[in-house]
């Protein structure tokens, strides 16, 4: 068992619970492992009955796949697609589980942190819920299945996963991330004040008329989407609008898989270790993309990506 994942086993309900928080339960393979491990000893157990999982510590859930270590084995010319084949085996199980499974999703709650927790029987949400699939910032593109529930949730889902926008609880009970809150009702202003101009533009499966619509909206908020997507890698909204518009039509297993196989080419590619570097290890948020805007991505080298 890892040091970082802590389980218990209380009538009838066992309890896995994130135990990294100085690193907002950042997690590892070991920590893959040892989930994959007790959820696999539960399985035939008779005195279990149902599976709960929580993040230790204040400041939440989980921030997500610990992309420091990925990046320093792209770095190093390591097997990084052993992670992801850990990391996307234990969401399946998760959301295949035999037994009721219920997530606790306080505080923040990103990227892996949503494989693990946002394809379960039962997600809950609260007031401090932070959310966001931020994957657009450091090269990448919306993984672990969540490209799933964003490719059904119409033109607020392709705004969180083109632009990494943050959201709350109240926005993924309505973006089908979650199941109930703990809180009472709870605001979602993405379906609320941002409604309008989201509609307005990102009605569009062109990233290019989308930053452009959103240049030239009215709304301040949608002028700022639009600083935000530029600031992205322009490849990786490519990619990311690519892997959406394909998830519509398969089912969770198969956005896993489709998951993996663009990642095998798009973490080599360049810019995951550059977006790692500038906002995670140097900080100077200037990173060097391999490409100078969104205009600037041809076509054809989406096209390789998803030729597997």
């Amino acid at each position: 068992m890892s040091e970082f994942i802590l389980t218990e086993v209380q009538d009838g309900i066992a309890r896995i619970t994130l135990n990294r928080p100085r690193a907002i339960n950042a997690l590892t393979e070991d920590m893959f492992t040892a989930m994959y491990d007790a959820l696999t000893a539960w399985h035939d157990d008779d005195a279990v009955t149902a599976v709960e999982l929580a993040g230790e510590g204040e400041r939440g859930f989980c921030a997500g796949a610990d992309v420091r270590a990925l990046a320093e084995t792209v770095r190093e010319g390591g097997p990084f697609l052993r992670y992801l084949e850990l990391e996307y085996a234990l969401d399946m199980m998760f959301a295949d589980y035999t037994k009721p499974v219920t997530s606790f999703l306080r505080g923040i709650a990103m990227g892996g942190g949503l494989g693990i927790g946002g394809h379960v029987d039962r997600r809950i949400v609260y007031a401090d819920t932070v959310m966001a699939m931020p994957e657009t910032k450091i090269g990448f593109f919306p993984d672990a299945g969540v490209m799933y529930e964003l490719s059904r949730a119409g033109a607020v889902g392709v705004h969180v996963a083109l632009t990494a926008a943050t959201f709350t609880g109240g926005d993924a009970l309505l973006m089908g991330l979650a199941d109930e809150s703990a809180d009472g009702e709870l605001p979602a202003p993405l379906f609320e004040d941002s409604a309008a101009w989201i509609h307005d533009c990102y009605s569009s499966d062109d990233v290019v008329e989308i930053v452009h619509r959103l240049e030239h909206h009215p709304a301040e908020a949608a002028r700022q989407a639009a600083r935000d997507l530029r600031a992205r890698s322009p490849f990786s909204v490519h990619v990311a609008m690519r892997a959406l518009l394909r998830a519509r039509s398969l089912r969770l297993n198969e956005v896993l898989a489709q998951d993996l196989r663009l990642a095998e080419t798009v973490i080599p590619s360049g810019d995951f270790v550059e977006g790692v570097r500038a906002l995670l290890i140097d900080k100077d948020n200037r990173p060097q993309w391999r490409h100078a805007s969104l205009e600037d991505v041809p076509t054809a080298e989406v096209d390789r990506v998803f030729a597997y």
